[in-house]
């Protein structure tokens, strides 16, 4: 039995977005026959807040949880998560899990999962310890979507000189690099010179495909046209046009519109929508009820802001598609998710600045359930085909059988 250990910050309980994933990739391994040992942070996201069950559990805590051995460390977890505080939080991980590193048995693989870049960091002290090889996998180029998305402000460049510096240098130590997008497949041979390996994200498409009887209770009410946001409420996203959009839909009637989420901007987008008599506010659900959830809805939506590209594959739109139910997106013209969307006949995909274009077509969407059913199926179609979990992993384990070759 071979052992592969995992680095990353988010684990379970966390249940969405790249906790979710990490954990599904850790248990699949080791339902095929690998020991798999799990350095990780204390759960805190999407509320930015440690989970209640650990707030009282000793600062190192170690947990067998579905076959994964979990060695923890409490981080520390900044309410208000500014560019500073989140470098602290990153460095609290850090150094914190530095004697993680040798509780865990000697590894034929470490896998650091990205977010946090420093967990290159310390899957290279393993690397180098034990002659592992390291494999790399990128969710989100973090510092990219600092940038881009205006949590910091482009006159701190001497900063970020620095840390794409340690970036290059981190990513160059890899034995084998993966990310979840084309595009930024690209931007990865274009920062380490090296050709990655393509490991999308995924769906699991039996739960998805289950039939509901009813309505999930956030969205029973049948005799409205109900628009759903579930995801991250945080900087990537677009709220200055989403609001823009509940503005020109005052006047439309039987349309509700809910959203379901947590994060950073959360008490801000909270606040905002209590302006509007037709909207509805939820904290998340759990992953358990996201199928149900997700069905429910007439139609998605997601506004992302134009200047990000390429940088991150936001891992809702999966959910969306295979939802069954069309979706509305926003976001620059050059995204891999607009030719995506395209070809899946998924929905619709729009610049920021089409506003009265999106009314125009969600109007429509409202009054034409044909087409709605039309767009939803061919939605789910795509993701059974491209994006289904056993089709995801099958190839993530064939490179891994090549990499322990």
């Amino acid at each position: 039995m071979k052992n592969i250990t995992i680095i990353g910050v988010n684990y379970y309980p966390e249940d969405s977005a790249i906790g979710l994933y990490t954990t599904q990739k850790a248990e699949y391994l080791t339902q095929r026959g690998f020991n798999v040992s799990v350095i990780t942070g204390f759960p805190y996201y999407p509320y930015w807040r440690i989970n209640e069950d650990y707030k009282q559990k000793d600062k190192y805590y170690v947990e067998k949880i579905n076959g994964v051995s979990v060695y923890r460390y409490k981080q520390y977890v900044p309410q208000n998560p500014t560019f500073v505080k989140r470098i602290k939080h990153i460095l609290s991980f850090t150094i914190g899990s530095l004697s993680n590193l040798n509780k865990v048995p000697k590894p034929a693989v470490v896998i650091a999962i990205v977010p946090f870049t420093s967990a290159i960091f310390l899957g290279w002290l393993l690397k180098l310890k034990y002659k592992s090889k390291l494999w790399v996998h990128i969710q989100d180029f973090e510092f990219d979507a600092a940038l881009e998305s205006g949590l910091v402000n482009k006159n701190k460049s001497i900063i970020f000189k620095f840390l794409f510096f340690v970036e290059r240098f981190l990513l160059k130590r890899a034995d084998v690099l993966s990310t979840i997008s084309k595009g930024m497949m690209e931007k990865l041979e274009r920062k380490t010179k090296k050709k990655g390996f393509y490991l999308t994200n995924w769906l699991d498409t039996d739960i998805f495909n289950k039939q509901f009887n009813e309505p999930h209770p956030y969205l029973s009410d049948k005799n409205t046209f109900k628009i759903l946001y579930s995801g991250n409420i945080g900087a990537k996203q677009d709220w200055d046009v989403f609001f823009l959009l509940l503005d020109k839909l005052k006047k439309h009637e039987k349309i509700e519109v809910i959203v379901v989420g947590e994060g950073a901007n959360r008490k801000f987008v909270e606040a905002k929508l209590k302006d509007y008599k037709f909207t509805q506010y939820y904290k998340p659900v759990p992953f358990s009820q996201l199928p149900q959830l997700l069905a429910s809805a007439d139609l998605h939506v997601l506004f992302q802001k134009d200047n990000v590209i390429d940088t991150v594959m936001p891992s809702k739109i999966l959910g969306m598609m295979g939802s069954g139910n069309p979706s509305i997106v926003t976001g620059n013209l050059d995204s891999e998710v607009k030719v995506i969307f395209e070809y899946a006949s998924a929905g619709y995909y729009y610049s920021n600045n089409q506003l009265n274009e999106i009314v125009e077509k969600l109007l429509k969407l409202k009054m034409d359930s044909r087409l709605r059913n039309e767009l939803g199926n061919s939605a789910k179609d795509y993701v059974n085909e491209f994006y289904s979990k056993e089709a995801v992993m099958t190839n993530f384990m064939n490179e891994l059988e090549r990499v322990l070759s």
